[in-house]
């Protein structure tokens, strides 16, 4: 506290803070002392006038009637205070021999003496330092022992990240935006058919969508709608316990309130040979490097410039050489290989990735890593999978091919998504049904179908959202890598 108030100081600043105070303790201590000083003196002075009046003194006491008065008549006899005269009356009759006379008079030398020192300390600043600095040196002397570190002259910056240990954690993140971490060591391997453990507490309409390994001192990017990036470090993700529900992001982030979370990336060092490939609703495509992304900033930053009226919707991160597929929610799909689309700056809008219809938009973005298969599902219930190759590789701009056909039966597409087997699925309508239902359940059909029924709706009910979700056997394979 500096004047009541917390501050954070740096070595320098503290320590002349401290000599401040011990200014001020030393200014407040000699003013003490020479007012007692001052106030013997004249206690001494008085005395003196009384031994070198004596017999008068004794006759003027002899007189009196009663204390009160011999005390008013010495003040006018001699000129003395009341507080000379009290201390005369108090004065014992021994203290009248020679030897006790001279007693005083030394005792009021030095002490006139005294007052003339401590005077002269508090008019100079310079006996105040040295003081200070022979009270200090003697406190040494007493107390002190070796010096328990090292002062070097190099200066380097100090984050806390440096003492907190780098470990691998399990960050889940859940479809509602709860996030948290917990020990890697938290999983173990399992035979076939155990039961698993808990990943998650969460409520009956929330559910774990993503968990992944990470290293404490990596970095996750979260992007926005409104096309802004904002970083944390996974150390700052607050470590819970499986069975616990975590923190809101937003909690953890300096964004906006309008700003909703769109995306987010898993980054564990802003390489030059890495890349950030984003999709909008109005079908722009834009690739940057991701060292363009290193710059750390707690307010957050532009990720991309977005033209008037647009959102940004999904982040994925490349290898620059990967196919892409945007789809959109008229049914149409594009894939085209990301070295059609040229590295840009980190604030550029991009280029048109797909040529939509009116009143289409973009709803999904998938990066190709394996070769597998493509679900996409529509907001009436219905959905399918079909064999990535029958996505020809096309140039991005396109209006692409038709995915599924929206029909009035089965309504507008509203998810894209690359799935295998091993893949379940969390389906939620407006209507707050929530479903769990397994990739390998839906058969692969051709690419230009309408698909088959994955959950059965009522007439005014329709999908509101779906998502990928770790079946338990997939929890335990990432824990372990």
């Amino acid at each position: 506290l500096v004047h009541g108030q917390p501050k954070v100081l740096n070595l320098k600043e503290m320590m002349q803070h401290f000599l401040n105070h011990r200014m001020d303790v030393l200014v407040r201590r000699t003013q003490y002392d020479l007012d007692a000083a001052e106030r013997r003196a004249h206690i001494l002075e008085g005395y003196i006038i009384a031994l070198d009046n004596i017999d008068e003194v004794i006759d003027t006491i002899k007189k009196s009637r009663d204390t009160e008065t011999a005390k008013s008549n010495l003040m006018k006899k001699f000129k003395l205070s009341e507080i000379q005269s009290k201390a005369i009356l108090d004065m014992r009759l021994q203290r009248l021999t020679g030897l006790e006379r001279k007693k005083i008079e030394d005792e009021y030398k030095e002490t006139i003496k005294l007052i003339e020192r401590l005077k002269g300390i508090l008019k100079s600043e310079e006996q105040r330092y040295q003081i200070i600095k022979d009270e200090l040196l003697e406190i040494k002397k007493k107390y002190g022992d070796e010096r328990r570190t090292e002062v070097i002259h190099d200066y380097t910056e100090f984050s806390l990240e440096d003492i907190i240990a780098e470990e691998d954690v399990v960050v889940t993140i859940s479809h509602q935006g709860f996030i948290k971490r917990f020990p890697a060591s938290g999983y173990k391997k399992q035979g076939r058919g155990g039961k698993g453990v808990t990943g998650a507490g969460t409520k009956d309409d929330d559910f774990i969508e993503h968990m992944f390994i990470a290293s404490t001192h990596q970095y996750i990017l979260f992007f926005t709608d409104r096309g802004r990036c904002y970083w944390l470090k996974v150390h700052e993700i607050p470590e819970a316990g499986r069975a616990a529900r975590g923190r809101s992001i937003i909690n953890l982030l300096q964004k906006e309130k309008e700003e909703n979370i769109t995306a987010f990336v898993a980054v564990k060092e802003f390489a030059d040979d890495k890349y950030l490939v984003m999709a909008t609703e109005k079908g722009v495509i834009k690739k940057t490097v991701l060292s363009a992304y290193g710059n750390v900033r707690k307010g957050g930053i532009n990720a991309i410039n977005l033209n008037s009226g647009d959102r940004l919707i999904e982040v994925k991160m490349t290898d620059g050489s990967s196919d892409l597929v945007m789809g959109t929610r008229n049914g149409f799909a594009i894939r085209f290989n990301e070295k059609d689309v040229r590295d840009m700056g980190r604030t550029a809008t991009g280029v048109r990735g797909v040529r939509l219809g009116k009143g289409d938009k973009v709803v999904g973005l998938l990066v190709i890593r394996r070769n597998d298969t493509i679900l996409v599902v529509t907001e009436k219930g219905y959905g399918k999978r079909s064999d990535i190759n029958d996505y020809r590789i096309t140039h991005r701009g396109g209006k692409g091919v038709i995915t599924v056909k929206t029909t009035d039966k089965v309504g507008k597409m509203i998810a894209l998504m690359e799935v295998i087997d091993t893949d379940e699925l969390v389906i939620i309508t407006t209507h707050g049904m929530v479903i769990r239902q397994s990739v390998k359940d839906l058969r692969v059909m051709g690419r230009n179908t309408q698909g088959v029924r994955v959950i059965r709706l009522k007439d005014d009910d329709s999908i509101a959202d779906i998502a990928k979700v770790l079946s338990e056997e997939q929890e335990d394979e990432i824990a372990l890598e």
